[in-house]
């Protein structure tokens, strides 16, 4: 199971148009899943996919997130969608896959400057390999009427709409997080929520509708929204297929185990350390039907 995650109509739309079998699940909160199957074009096995329209903003996308990590326990979550695009060398249309999501507007406002509180959730490793590889090949365009650029870029998101390259939130990305090549609005509580459930693979993939430069209202109605959701749901979706197929799936987590039956101490020579991704070292002795392991 794939979860994918959207903000607008338009994206649910184009995602929803490329599953098949698709029937309605009642989150018991009232969140509606679409969940669907996605055949492989190369007749492997399929993949379910489970899609929400989220709404804009982080908190939002958090909270679906969250929801739908703990009710479907997918091998991945992916963010889909539209963006505005940072940089002039983007064409409308284009694919970023964000290598890093930035969460831009947090830091402390003081007279006369701003300082940045940078939050930051990198693309999981080995996610990024696979989506890499499947950028190389260009198969996953099929039914587009070209295969658009994919680039791998970090991307910001922020709780508004950046339609000008002189506006506050411009001068901060440029000043603070000049290396982000799109903007948007859900990606970091998508992130943060991934990361704080057993770091659940999550990844961000956004088609450029706009230039983030003030002309936005005219890519809307040139209909650069639903080509843009179109070709990051194409690539999107190629990738969940591979995700599923190559097996690329979250960490390993007792799901189902009795608490009960677990007994930990930090007792020992050295005082518990806890290291990199939370893995627990020295005077952690853990205790199940009787069977001791020394950390």
């Amino acid at each position: 199971m794939i979860v994918v995650l959207v903000a607008l109509e338009v994206e649910r739309t184009e995602i929803r148009k490329r599953l098949h079998d698709t029937h309605l699940e009642r989150h018991p909160a009232g969140t509606h899943f679409d969940v669907g199957t996605l055949f492989r074009p190369d007749g492997g096995p399929p993949t379910r996919i489970a899609l929400a329209l989220v709404g804009q903003g982080n908190s939002a996308a958090g909270v679906i997130a969250e929801r739908a990590i703990n009710h479907y326990k997918p091998a991945a979550l992916l963010f889909v969608g539209v963006a505005g695009g940072l940089r002039d060398w983007l064409t409308l249309g284009d694919v970023v896959v964000a290598t890093k999501v930035y969460a831009y507007q947090g830091g402390r406002s003081e007279d006369g400057a701003f300082r940045a509180y940078p939050q930051a959730w990198p693309m999981p490793y080995e996610l990024e390999q696979v989506a890499r590889h499947l950028a190389l090949d260009g198969d996953w365009a099929g039914g587009l009427d070209h295969t658009p650029r994919v680039h791998f870029e970090p991307i910001a998101a922020g709780e508004v709409v950046v339609n000008g390259r002189e506006t506050p939130e411009a001068h901060r990305l440029h000043q603070h997080y000049a290396d982000a090549v799109a903007v948007e609005m859900e990606s970091a509580g998508a992130a943060h929520a991934g990361h704080v459930n057993h770091a659940v693979p999550t990844a961000t993939v956004r088609g450029i509708s706009d230039h983030a430069g003030g002309h936005k209202d005219q890519t809307d109605a040139e209909g650069w929204q639903p080509r843009a959701a179109a070709h990051a749901a194409a690539f999107a979706l190629a990738l969940a297929a591979r995700i599923d197929h190559d097996g690329a799936s979250a960490p390993a987590t007792p799901k189902s185990a009795d608490s009960s039956r677990y007994t930990i101490s930090t007792s020992g020579p050295q005082s518990p350390v806890i290291g990199t991704g939370g893995t627990i070292r020295g005077g952690v002795h853990l205790d199940y039907r009787g069977e001791r392991r020394d950390g």
